[in-house]
């Protein structure tokens, strides 16, 4: 947080009135406070809150209902914790200066190309949080689609990694690696990272949370371990492991990023240009010099057909030259959902049946595992596949992969079970056929109606594949929740959508 130099100040009086906005910075003052008046406040103003010489800026909520005194203010949970404020401190209100980045994001709005100054400016409001969600979404809804050109994307990139802190882990290699997403159940960083730390290879890990899916990977490993370090804390586990899995949120790497992620999630946006500038200014802001990146292609996966992900690729390449990070792109099969679990703590499930080479563990998760570590041991040590491949499957197989895994767990704070939940109803399919499709956007869908990933225990259990042959009354999935209503709410959906979210063909 920032001071910052604003026009005439008033001091309010702190109440608490135990709001949660979801993090949103909220201010609440009463219509009849003589500051509202003088200074012409109206609802959803942004406001300049200050105290012992910290400022936020915050939206402004009226309240007429007698919830605040004259001369009294409030302020939201997040705003609170921000300020470090209690009951009865004075806190001083003031107008925000203008938004002069606004100019650039209108400029953007109407299709001009923007140069790194202009993203430079717009960034630093975003990590400063000076933008409402409204100015987020129209941030957000600029760069969509094909809106962005290539140098700007770069420009973005850069901008966002200036915007934040750096690591520097004094190694020459530091491997990372990446999904670009929509997959459900593609919880390979959770294997990856102690197969490659096992080896001896540096990968300090840092995972976003879902965007638009039931999980991400910090939600998956926030399952198992503590994912909110610090820079320092974070630091002691990758010298003590030689690898973690933690939310990057949590150390400011590229802080504007966590803020963007909030909006498109609401919005269900994840647009090429934001994507590739949110992924790559992650990996250089946590000090990676290599990294595979991931790309899963399918008819309902977020990349759709092979000509796609070869264009996300080059502009991934050409972006990663850019800002000096080598990385290697591996496009694999989407068309289906991975492993058998989608929500976190099925997920985090799969992944310790793999690790601990359970019979009847998700073969296709480990698979992919296996191709994604293998291609880091090529790219850092620039070693055969066979011989690179050979090395991955052996820790996986010998236990070693699985011991990493609980010591880094422990490093973050300890290794803890994936919970069940407390409900649960199985669907079994009405007709009998072979299984042709699947959409991977509705089946997530059925899993975040359910309740994933704020309840980690929530989700769906897949019990089919692709080309299977299925009998009238065989089960499909099973549901998972933790309330009987999202429980019907996720199962309703479904027999909305079931012909489309596995289809079956018949011979």
């Amino acid at each position: 947080m920032k001071v910052i130099n604003q026009h005439t100040k008033h001091s309010l009086r702190f109440r608490n009135l135990g709001i949660d906005a979801n993090q949103e910075l909220v201010v609440f003052m009463p219509a009849s406070c003589h500051v509202c008046k003088s200074e012409g406040f109206q609802a959803l103003t942004r406001l300049s809150i200050s105290f012992n010489g910290f400022s936020i800026i915050a939206g402004l909520n009226i309240t007429s209902d007698g919830l605040l005194k004259e001369g009294e203010i409030s302020l939201s949970k997040s705003a609170i914790e921000k300020l470090n404020v209690q009951d009865n401190d004075l806190l001083e209100v003031a107008h925000m200066e203008p938004l002069q980045s606004m100019t650039n994001v209108r400029a953007k709005l109407y299709g001009n190309t923007l140069h790194q100054q202009e993203y430079d400016a717009i960034i630093q409001d975003i990590a400063d949080e000076k933008y409402s969600n409204i100015f987020l979404s129209s941030f957000v809804a600029a760069c969509s689609g094909s809106n962005m050109k290539l140098e700007e994307i770069c420009y973005l990139t850069t901008a966002m990694i200036k915007a934040g802190n750096k690591l520097e882990w004094g190694n020459e290699i530091i491997a990372d690696k990446h999904c670009v997403g929509g997959l459900p159940g593609n919880r390979t960083t959770m294997i990856v990272v102690p197969i490659i730390a096992s080896l001896g290879i540096m990968i300090p890990k840092t995972s976003s949370r879902a965007i638009t899916s039931p999980a991400g990977t910090a939600d998956a490993m926030e399952v198992l371990t503590n994912v909110n370090l610090t820079l320092s804390q974070m630091r002691k586990v990758v010298e003590k492991e030689s690898g973690c899995i933690v939310w990057g949120g949590a150390m400011k790497l590229s802080p504007a990023d966590d803020i963007i992620i909030k909006v498109e999630r609401a919005l269900d946006i994840d647009s090429e240009g934001q994507m590739i500038a949110s992924i790559l200014s992650k990996k250089a802001a946590a000090g990676a010099t290599d990294c595979v990146i991931d790309i899963p292609v399918g008819t309902t996966a977020k990349v759709r057909t092979v000509e796609n992900a070869v264009s996300l690729s080059l502009r991934l390449k050409e972006v990663a030259k850019y800002i000096g990070l080598n990385i290697q792109t591996v496009c694999s099969n989407g068309e289906q959902p991975v492993g058998y679990g989608i929500g976190p703590s099925l997920e985090a499930r799969d992944v310790l049946a793999v690790l601990q080479n359970i019979a009847d563990a998700p073969k296709d998760l480990r698979q992919r595992a296996v191709t994604i570590a293998t291609e880091i041991v090529k790219l850092v040590w620039d070693m055969e596949e066979q011989v690179a491949e050979d090395l991955v499957i052996k820790k996986i197989d010998n236990g070693e992969a699985f011991t990493k895994l609980i010591s880094i767990c422990e490093a973050q704070g300890g290794f803890y079970e994936p919970m069940h939940a407390k409900y649960s109803k199985t669907v079994e399919s009405a007709t009998a056929g072979i299984i042709s499709e699947f959409d991977n956007r509705k089946i997530a869908r059925v899993a975040k109606l359910a309740g994933a990933p704020e309840a980690a225990e929530a989700g769906i259990d897949i019990k089919v594949l692709l080309n299977q042959n299925i009998i009238i009354g065989q089960p499909l999935f099973t549901i998972y929740a933790n309330s009987p209503g999202e429980l019907e709410y996720a199962y309703e959906y479904y027999k909305h959508n079931e012909k489309q979210i596995i289809k079956l063909s018949y011979e």
